[in-house]
């Protein structure tokens, strides 16, 4: 059996990483909005850390969050920049990088301003800026986080990830407790992300990116609307899009692995 790879840790500016797999290939993926600022642990690690086990033969995949103890007033750019740090001090070279979700926000601030250290790009379930739908509910996580009403924080996410009745409802209500018996007892860290993201407007600077970038999505995300994730990709000169019809936020499934890996493999 290959040797999975798995570690945990922090690098030495405090950025807390997952990896797995140990395939020749280096991709550092930007995760999502978290909680809490530190390496994935029990069930949080089991779900996401499954999304990359495909990729564990060809890549050894870094899952990287902000660091802990985020200043109030800090931006997705100054996080893109202790992405940077790690990436020069750990790799000295180019890899290849996907951003998910708000981890998406901040690739497209790292792919413009730290260009060498891209290889491809990969903007997964992102846009140049958050919707309507997707800024209303976030600030609605960071005001009941602030008051420590942290189901209610998690239900305004999981709302628009698992919309709808019957199985999504039962979803929703088991992974919002769960969320809330895992969360932190400081939110700062989470209200200072998503203050930043609220101001997140980036159609401006997309002709900056010159990697190789694939904006990928299910066409029906409501944190991100078709309209938005249409405009990313047309903006970014060297770009392609890949939306899948009925799917939501993530589009998580095995064309979105078949997908994934074909782009980053090719050429």
């Amino acid at each position: 059996m290959a040797d999975s790879g798995a570690s945990v840790g922090y690098f030495p500016n405090g950025v807390p990483y997952n990896r797995v797999g140990s395939g020749p290939r280096n991709l550092v993926v930007f995760q999502g909005l978290v909680f809490e600022h530190k390496p994935l642990t029990g069930l949080a690690a089991l779900t996401t850390l499954s999304m990359y086990g495909f990729l564990r033969e060809t890549f050894t995949t870094y899952v990287l969050a902000p660091r802990p103890g985020l200043p109030q007033g800090y931006t997705l750019g100054d996080i893109a920049n202790d992405y940077a740090a790690v990436i020069e001090r750990r790799f000295g070279q180019a890899v290849d990088v996907m951003g998910t979700s708000t981890g998406g926000s901040i690739a497209q601030h790292f792919a413009a301003d730290h260009p060498e250290l891209v290889r491809k790009l990969v903007l997964h379930a992102t846009a140049h800026t958050l919707g309507r739908e997707g800024k209303a509910a976030q600030l609605r996580v960071a005001h009941s986080a602030g008051e420590g009403r942290w189901r209610q924080a998690s239900e305004a996410i999981l709302a628009l990830v698992f919309p709808g009745g019957g199985t999504a409802r039962l979803m929703r209500w088991f992974a919002a407790h769960m969320m809330a018996f895992t969360a932190p007892r400081d939110p700062s860290d989470l209200i200072v992300t998503i203050q930043a993201e609220d101001v997140h407007a980036f159609r401006e600077r997309l002709a900056e990116i010159s990697a190789p970038t694939l904006v990928i999505d299910g066409a029906d995300d409501r944190f991100y609307s078709e309209a938005l994730l249409r405009e990313t990709a047309a903006g970014i000169p060297n770009a392609r899009l890949v939306l899948y019809p009925g799917k939501g936020h993530g589009a998580i499934g095995k064309a979105f692995q078949r997908d994934l890996l074909a782009f980053l493999l090719e050429g």
